[in-house]
């Protein structure tokens, strides 16, 4: 696989990915891969999440990618709705994967501060991948929630939460989507 040199940023959601996880494989395997390290993973408050995103994305540089998934998704577009022109413009793309819905009763209520979603364009380019049967967040959350930050919507068929345990490894689909978020 070829991947540009930019910088990526992985924005694992609740728990941390597993080492067995897409994004703990991609960052074992490139070097300009760096996961967001949070404090607190099983019981995450977004103020505190947010601040280690903002620190990260200013330290990676302009051109950054975010790969997020699960509750990263949410960091991610609560960030960019709060976020300054300056640090926003350092990330070129995100790849948001398995968006959850907090207000879908399998949403932990230990995750505070994650709601309401900001339903606004992300001032990057994006692309959303939905699963048709993810137990955290519907196919027509991840519909709505594309269409509302102007993000490419791909949807993959019934894969679950698109973490370990419905089977996603390497996971070669999502990088070649990752690939084609980074452009040239």
């Amino acid at each position: 696989m070829i991947v540009s040199s930019a910088p990526v940023l992985i924005l694992p959601g609740r728990g941390n990915s597993d080492p067995q996880h897409w994004q703990s494989r991609w960052e074992a395997t490139h070097p300009h891969f760096h996961r967001v390290i949070q404090d607190e993973w099983e019981r995450p408050a977004c103020s505190a999440w947010l601040q280690r995103l903002e620190v990260a994305v200013i330290a990676s540089g302009p051109g950054t990618v975010l790969v997020a998934h699960s509750l990263g998704c949410l960091l991610a577009v609560h960030w960019a709705a709060r976020a300054d022109a300056r640090s926003l413009g350092h990330v070129k793309a995100a790849l948001l994967v398995g968006v959850p819905d907090p207000l879908r009763p399998a949403f932990p209520p230990e995750l505070v501060g994650f709601e309401p979603v900001p339903m606004q364009a992300l001032p990057f380019a994006s692309i959303v991948v939905a699963s048709t049967t993810d137990p955290y967040g519907s196919w027509e959350h991840s519909r709505d929630c594309a269409a509302a930050w102007s993000s490419r919507l791909v949807t993959i068929g019934a894969a679950g939460h698109i973490n370990t345990a419905s089977g996603f490894g390497d996971w070669k689909q999502g990088f070649k989507l990752l690939e084609s978020s980074m452009g040239p």
